[in-house]
């Protein structure tokens, strides 16, 4: 047991150590950086589709991009073929933050996950499950704020 707990410690101070350097080198925190890759890679995405890839809520995701469009990093469009759709872009000033960026840009946890292979991915899920069912707290939350934000904090 003691072995896993040294493992998560180290993992979680990897981790705050990361997104303390992006927030110290770019003032943006963790989530915002991640936000700003999906946005930089899928130009034109809406606020659904970037909320799921960073497993959060739709409300969550729309405070991240109103948070980023106020510090003039993100502007919205009015989707030409349908003006209920609203599609998300850098302005220069998030390019040029994204530039200066300290890799990896979606954190150093993403980035490992994305690199396992995805039957690692899936025993780690499912041991992971099993982890949060014996402290009750299985989904509890998981979907309200991001990793970096709660970390960042």
């Amino acid at each position: 047991m003691r072995g896993v707990l040294v493992q998560f410690r180290i993992a979680f101070r990897a981790i705050s150590q990361h997104y303390h350097r992006v927030r110290k080198s770019l003032g943006v925190s963790g989530a915002q950086l991640w936000a700003l890759a999906e946005i930089d890679d899928d130009r034109g995405i809406t606020v659904g589709a970037l909320s799921a890839r960073l497993a959060i809520h739709q409300s969550t995701a729309s405070n991240l991009v109103e948070a980023l469009e106020s510090a003039g990093l993100v502007e919205r469009r009015r989707n030409s073929d349908d003006g209920r759709v609203v599609n998300l872009y850098l302005t220069g000033r998030g390019t040029r933050v994204m530039r200066r960026a300290p890799k990896p840009l979606r954190g150093v946890l993403q980035q490992a996950l994305c690199d396992m292979p995805v039957e690692s991915v899936r025993d780690l899920h499912d041991t992971l499950e099993d982890l949060l069912g014996q402290m009750h707290l299985r989904g509890a939350g998981a979907r309200t704020t991001t990793l970096s934000d709660a970390i960042d904090d």
